[in-house]
């Protein structure tokens, strides 16, 4: 078939041709129209606005996040102030504030015990990165089609996070942060160190934190020895440690321990008969444990030491007793004390109570008759332990430490202070003196019982008590010699150097003076009495153990032995004021005071063995029936000692076997200077005179 000829196409241009017409714009369609260009912009808008809104949220979801402490600070973050007193065998004293247990590792537990925490709080906790994107889609999903939170999905790593270092607001922000820090959290520590991070910082109810805390106080065991079933019990109290608590809500713990064992019996931890013979078994609550309260004034007194040591103190502490007068070493020692600490102490609580017992007795029996109300006690080793404290006789009904707090007149057992300062001026125990009138500028000092006795050696006015003559001595000594005396051996009340010192006018306390009478004990060395044995952290780190010192010698040793030789006679002369205070074959030195109008009174004495004050009185300062030094308070005392020296043998003491018998020779010299009183009555010095009758010495 033939083809039709093509016919060529028409050139443009020519003359009489026609034009081809082109439509701009049409490949774009209505995007290249002017209202498609706005609504493209419109949309750009939109999508700007979208993105920039969900940065800024995004952003607003970890403002103000704070950031991961320090590793090292994990353990003591956010703890509340406790301190826990035990005694030098390691038994819980008190607990003050929440109860932190002892660190544990989970290398120490049964396998059973972690894996039943793992089973209740968080099944993949081996697995994910600190959130568990798994869990949350899963909990997402189960709370919408309830319309309400029915699950949650916080790891172990979170609750850690959230109870650690933020707040427990259930804020979409707070949860993205505790997420976040989760995940940084898990890039810093192991699996392993982080739950056991978690067992010992997680809250069990009943202000228990920790799981040893947990154990101990409900099953009476270290978490070392749980078993399946009360671990189970255990690891069901974080989800609702308040209305689960074991000792108001077994019932309802037990319905929670079920879904642990069978949650530990899913995941292959233990098997179907273990659940069953955990469901069982019948699981037995200790008591909570009762604390004596009258050790209250102890605790406080180590309370307000510790304060003292550790001016920044931690989250909580365990306090190992007995009072560490040398604070200032620990504070160096401890320069940024850790966020938590154990205390031992020093103290022997079987002695303590019955002290704080036969105290109690005595003031019974013979406090009503004598109108004295309150009565303390302190008893210290002669290595500066302080083995007993009653700050008074019920700590119950009045926590005022009568010991460490209560400034008081300590009347003549001030006296041993003056009569050193005289001996460390040249002055001998066998020097007399006269016991007659005596006026110091207006002040005229008057003994006990009225009257004078004229002539006798300084050792026979300290056993006497004789205000005249310690009077004088003071103004030949100086009271500023007299005050540094004090001041060396330990008392620190600040002391104003008047006339009237010589008779124990000033207020000082029980323990520092009984302190203070350490030093003649010693043979001359300042006694630093101590309560604290050690501190250590929850972790069983030790911060401080109470340090080897040797005291500081303050008094010579030869003129401290003459010291025990006065003071032996205060208590075993015939006239000795301190009679009452003997026991067994042991050798006592001490001293008796009485304040101004009856209304306080002491006995300080010690042994070779033991240092101990007395004092007895009124809180509102009223006077007593007529009570003495050397009546009350040295019954009292003596009846301490006996309980305190139980079963020891007698020992020697230093310098008393001068105060027991003086030597024929120093009878001989007391005979002669008392044939000479009215030649030692006219004697005269420098200082002074006499006018009517009564010796005036010049101020």
């Amino acid at each position: 078939m033939a083809k039709s000829p093509r016919k060529p196409p028409a050139k443009a241009g020519k003359a009489g041709g026609t034009r081809a017409i082109k439509v701009p714009g049409s490949r774009f369609g209505f995007l290249g129209t002017r209202a498609g260009r706005y609504l493209m912009l419109v949309i750009l808008i939109v999508l700007l606005a979208g993105a920039g809104w969900a940065f800024w949220k995004w952003r607003s979801l970890y403002f103000g996040m704070p950031s991961l402490p320090p590793v090292a600070e994990l353990w003591e973050a956010k703890r509340e102030p406790a301190i826990e007193f035990v005694d030098r065998d390691g038994n819980t004293l008190d607990v003050r504030g929440p109860r932190y247990g002892r660190a544990t590792d989970i290398s120490r537990l049964p396998a059973h015990v972690p894996q039943a925490f793992i089973a209740a709080e968080d099944k993949r906790f081996y697995e994910h990165d600190g959130a568990d994107d798994a869990a949350i889609a899963r909990a997402a999903w189960s709370n919408m089609r309830a319309g309400e939170t029915v699950s949650g999905a916080s790891t172990i790593t979170q609750q850690l996070i959230k109870n650690l270092v933020l707040d427990s607001r259930q804020t979409m922000s707070r949860k993205a942060q505790e997420m976040k820090l989760a995940r940084e959290l898990e890039k810093k520590l192991s699996k392993d160190e982080i739950l056991t991070l978690y067992l010992n910082r997680v809250y069990f109810g009943a202000g228990l934190y920790g799981i040893d805390a947990a154990s101990r106080y409900y099953f009476g065991k270290p978490p070392e020895g749980l078993s399946v079933p009360e671990a189970a019990l255990l690891a069901a109290l974080p989800k609702a440690p308040s209305k689960l608590n074991l000792r108001d809500n077994l019932e309802g713990a037990k319905a929670r321990q079920l879904y642990v064992l069978e949650q530990m019996a899913d995941l292959g931890f233990i098997t179907a008969e273990e659940v069953t013979d955990a469901i069982e078994t019948d699981i037995t609550i200790i008591d909570a444990p009762v604390y004596n309260p009258q050790l209250g004034y102890v605790l406080d007194t180590v309370a307000d030491r510790v304060t003292l040591m550790l001016p920044r103190p931690p989250g909580d502490m365990v306090v190992t007793l007995s009072l560490d007068t040398v604070a200032d070493r620990v504070t160096l020692m401890l320069p940024r004390p850790p966020g938590d600490m154990v205390v031992t102490l020093s103290l022997d609580v079987e002695l303590q109570e019955k002290i704080r017992t036969k105290l109690n007795e005595r003031m019974e029996k013979d406090g009503k008759s004598a109108k004295a109300s309150q009565a303390s006690a302190i008893v210290i080793d002669r290595d500066g332990r302080v083995v007993a404290l009653v700050g008074g006789r019920d700590f119950t009904e009045s926590e005022f430490n009568r010991v460490t707090q209560a400034k008081r007149q300590p009347g003549s057992s001030f006296k041993p202070f003056v009569y050193a300062a005289a001996l460390e001026n040249g002055f001998s125990p066998y020097d007399v003196f006269e016991d007659a009138p005596l006026a110091i500028g207006k002040w005229r000092p008057e003994n006990y019982g009225g009257g004078f006795l004229g002539p006798m050696t300084l050792s026979e006015a300290l056993a006497r008590s004789t205000n005249t003559i310690a009077a004088e001595l003071t103004q030949e000594a100086s009271e500023e010699s007299v005050i540094g005396i004090a001041r060396r051996f330990g008392i620190t009340t600040p002391l104003q150097p008047f006339p009237s010192i010589a008779l124990g006018s000033q207020e000082v306390s029980l323990w520092e003076i009984t302190r203070a009478f350490g030093t003649f004990q010693s043979g001359g060395l300042r006694m630093d009495p101590w309560l604290i044995e050690k501190i250590e952290n929850s972790r069983g780190d030790v911060l401080y153990t109470r340090p080897d010192y040797n005291r500081d010698r303050v008094y010579d040793h030869e003129l401290a032995k003459q010291m025990n030789g006065m003071l032996a006679r205060v208590v075993n002369a015939k006239f000795g004021t301190g009679r009452r205070a003997r026991f067994g074959n042991w050798m006592v030195a001490g001293k008796t005071g009485t304040s101004q109008d009856w209304r306080d009174a002491w006995f300080i004495g010690f042994t070779n063995a033991y240092v101990g004050g007395v004092w007895v009185g009124n809180d509102d300062d009223s006077p007593m029936a007529k009570v003495s030094g050397g009546g009350l308070p040295a019954d009292l005392w003596s009846d301490i000692m006996q309980i305190v020296h139980a079963g020891m043998p007698p020992e020697p003491l230093l310098g008393a076997e001068a105060g027991i018998e003086m030597s024929e020779a120093a009878e001989e010299r007391v005979t002669f200077y008392r044939g000479m009183a009215q030649a030692f009555a006219t004697a005269s010095s420098s200082r002074s005179g006499t006018r009517n009758g009564v010796r005036v010495i010049r101020q």
